[in-house]
């Protein structure tokens, strides 16, 4: 981003540089003195701020890091001014003594030169931008004189006004040599001083003349004057442009759009100020306000200053001329101009009037195309350009038109038109800077700096652009769009016209010729066209045309295309792919793909919840081998318990130096790992079973179902299982105990077949529950199929109770 810095110090007791972007905001402030500060100015080269006072000294600052460079005392009076050398390390001052002094900073800002001569104050002096040994000075003696650096006399004198001269500027272009003045006559006039003649004097301030200057590229001469007025004068005409009231404001004098045009061969011309740039520079009196080739690009119109000009485009010769305050062509090369906003005229291809029309409405805007339009404030209307007739009428707010040339004719006409001539398609809430039409897509940039382009509605961000650029037309030939900016810089983008075509012929619903042209659109440029008939919800299209897999991949699986899918995740080899279409194909039931993907992913928690809604005890098996070497611990701990390996589970929590978890799974499940060490520290519950409840009774429990726990029932014997599952083995045991001191035994059954009655038959798994009285351990075993919900796991991969 450019940023303006402005400095301002008149009459004043500081000095302060203000940031001129959007928030125009002061950067930084200098105090250099009590008394006023008549000028300052920046030397950029040196990063530093010179300024002049009425304490009779100049002060350097750095306007960076805010440090004084250097402070001395310059004139014996009032500083009126000081002005930078544009090369050399010179800078002027001017002051109320009347004298005119030169110091050169790198001799210590020595004063190298005096220039005497006025007899009263020296308001202002500036170097001569053409010859820079040259400068200025005004006076209040009323007086100009033109000095020369190293000469202490003055070329020459200029008795400039009837009063004191305030201001001098010299003119920067390089076609005349003229500078200007400004007085306490109330006037400002402009000097040929090379024939020291007065040129132009300008009249209309009500009081002293305290500021000129000269535009440095445009037409334009500003002066400001103590009335609070400034005024803009043209400099050419000098009449009066415009008068701002008093106050300090930042005005934005023209415009950036360049005035520029490119007829369909991709020739460009443009204008610069009075300037007809092609091949050759050809210069016309006139500044440009547009420029525009007719649609087959044999003729150029130059409009501005309230006249018009047709050239042809290759020798520029003068074809036809009027007065029009704006100037359209149609699309088979007749024209209209707006002569006033109250007349319209057409002129045909040999450039002859055809027919006038008074609208009846006030015309801001004329546009034209494939129709005419005609703008008001607040509406625009649209005519035929045979009969004038009035097409349509619509009701908003017209900054520009661009109007694409697909019409459609034979329906009749009335006084008020044809209401359904204009169909609303689509509406896209942006603002456009510029656009055209190429067929059925509309290319434009907007304010965001991005070029975009429209088919259909739908909206295709081609590049950022990174300044503000204009579009000057697009060539087919090419297959590029051209844009401008303001400096003329002319930029190509390319855009395939097969593209462009594809797209329409979709739009318009011909999808068998959009298949022809298809084939001509590189294949680079497929996956553009993949998401543009995605948006228009053809997937099944989509998926064909595009190349890029995780592009395709995404369709195929939003389709449910999984043998698609699973054709480009053994391309690609992506993990999060295989997991996505491993829980796909879960979810959609095809079992044999989800353990492929799944295994492919190392998704052992999903090859778990696979394995166990299949009844797998072979896949559990291996799962548990694999989770146990990749330290997938929790993962290989319900694999083993769900298989009852329940002495490879307590292996496994010692193994991963869960002690803790593994003693109470010994005390829960297999009481006969009992460590004997511990025992003979603590309490060995063979010697002492008072100590250790129903001890005698769960070995009895451990010793029957042991060689039971290695079953695995299938999946669909789930539900003969379900009643089972809350059966406490030793609860079970202790009641046939009690029973067996009651009753003897029923055909001498033992003990043993009493157990297989409760629900423990041979080649089936059941749970094994201990309920120590005093003592909160319990679990839980349930054929491994409640494992899950009886043991949590923590975030370390150990299973706690």
């Amino acid at each position: 981003m450019w940023h303006l810095m402005v400095l301002s110090s008149f009459v004043l007791t500081s000095v302060c540089t203000s940031e001129e972007t959007c928030s125009k905001t002061m950067v930084k402030s200098f105090e250099v003195t009590e008394l006023p500060v008549r000028s300052a100015k920046f030397i950029a080269r040196k990063q530093w701020v010179v300024a002049g006072a009425d304490d009779m000294f100049i002060r350097v600052y750095n306007y960076n890091t805010m440090d004084k460079i250097k402070a001395f005392e310059a004139h014996t009076d009032y500083i009126r001014c000081v002005a930078i050398h544009p090369t050399l390390p010179y800078v002027l001052s001017s002051s109320d003594d009347m004298l005119i002094k030169l110091w050169d900073w790198e001799k210590g800002w020595m004063c190298t030169q005096i220039f005497e001569g006025h007899s009263h104050y020296v308001m202002q002096v500036v170097f001569n931008p053409k010859d820079t040994n040259t400068f200025a000075s005004a006076s209040l003696d009323r007086t100009i004189k033109i000095w020369n650096l190293g000469s202490p006399d003055p070329n020459f004198t200029l008795d400039a006004h009837s009063k004191g001269v305030n201001c001098v500027d010299y003119f920067t272009g390089g076609d005349r040599p003229y500078l200007i003045t400004g007085s306490d006559d109330q006037t400002a006039k402009v000097w040929d001083y090379q024939t020291k003649s007065c040129v132009q004097t300008l009249e209309g301030h009500t009081h002293n003349v305290s500021a000129v200057c000269f535009h440095p590229e445009l037409p334009i001469i500003l002066t400001g004057s103590e009335d609070g007025t400034v005024r803009v004068w043209h400099a050419t005409t000098y009449r009066v442009v415009i008068g701002y009231d008093e106050g300090t404001i930042m005005v934005k004098i023209g415009r950036e759009v360049p005035v520029a045009s490119m007829d369909s061969s991709g020739k460009i011309i443009w204008a610069k100020h009075n300037e007809i740039q092609t091949v050759n520079i050809k210069t016309v009196g006139a500044d440009f306000e547009s420029l525009k080739h007719n649609p087959n690009g044999r003729f150029v119109v130059v409009c501005g200053d309230g006249e018009y000009i047709i050239y042809t485009a290759l020798a520029w010769r003068n074809r036809s001329f009027g007065s029009a305050l704006e100037f359209v062509w149609s699309t088979d090369g007749e024209y209209a101009i707006r002569e006033s906003p109250s007349k319209i005229k057409i002129f045909s291809k040999t450039f002859q009037e055809r027919k006038s029309i008074r609208p009846t409405f006030s015309t801001e805007h004329i546009y034209g195309g494939t129709l005419l339009a005609m703008c008001s404030s607040d509406f625009i209307c649209f005519y035929d350009w045979a009969e004038c007739r009035l097409i349509r009428r619509i009701d908003v707010s017209v900054k520009r038109d661009v109007v694409s040339s697909y019409l459609e004719n034979g329906k009749p006409v009335d006084d008020q038109g044809v209401e359904d001539a204009f169909e609303l398609l689509h509406e896209v809430n942006e603002r456009a800077r510029t656009g055209i039409w190429v067929g059925d897509c509309f290319i434009y940039n907007n304010s965001s700096s991005r070029l975009n382009y429209c088919v259909g509605g739908e909206v295709t961000t081609m590049f950022h652009l990174d300044r503000p650029m204009y579009l000057l037309g697009y060539l087919a030939s090419q297959s590029r769009v051209y844009l401008i900016d303001k400096e003329f810089n002319v930029m190509g983008y390319t855009l395939l016209l097969s593209l462009i075509e594809y797209k329409t012929l979709v739009m318009r619903g011909d999808l068998e010729r959009a298949s022809e042209v298809l084939p001509s659109i590189p294949k680079e440029h497929h996956n553009s066209v993949a998401h543009f008939l995605e948006s228009r919800g053809m997937l099944e299209d989509a998926l064909e045309v595009a190349t890029d897999p995780d592009y395709r991949f995404d369709l195929a699986v939003q389709l449910g295309r999984l043998e698609i899918a699973k054709a480009i995740a053994t391309e690609v080899q992506s993990e999060s792919k295989w997991k996505q279409l491993g829980e796909l194909a879960m979810s959609t039931g095809k079992l044999e793909m989800a353990e492929q993907c799944l295994s492919q992913a190392m998704d052992l928690s999903g090859l778990l919840l696979l394995y166990s809604a299949l009844g797998d005890a072979e896949g559990i098996n291996k799962l548990a081998s694999l989770a146990k070497d990749q330290g997938k611990n929790n993962v290989a701990f319900l694999c083993l318990f769900m298989l009852g390996k329940l002495e490879d589970c307590l292996q496994l929590l010692v193994e991963s130096n869960r002690i803790p978890e593994a003693a109470l799974m010994a005390r829960s499940y297999l009481p006969s790992k009992v460590n004997p060490k511990a025992a003979e520290s603590l309490a060995d519950p063979e010697e002492y079973p008072n100590l250790f409840e129903d001890w005698q009774i769960a070995l009895a429990v451990e010793s029957n179902v042991a060689d039971k726990r290695g079953t695995y029932p299938p999946a669909e014997e789930y539900l003969h299982h379900t009643e089972k599952s809350n059966i406490s083995l030793v609860e079970a045991l202790k009641s046939m105990q009690v029973d067996d001191d009651v009753l003897p035994l029923e055909n001498g059954d033992s003990g043993h077949e009493a157990m297989e009655e409760i629900g423990v038959d041979e080649g089936q798994e059941e749970a094994v529950e201990v309920d120590v009285d005093y003592s909160t351990d319990s679990a839980v075993l349930v054929n491994g199929n409640e494992g899950e919900e009886q043991w949590g796991m923590n975030n370390e991969g150990t299973p706690s109770a």
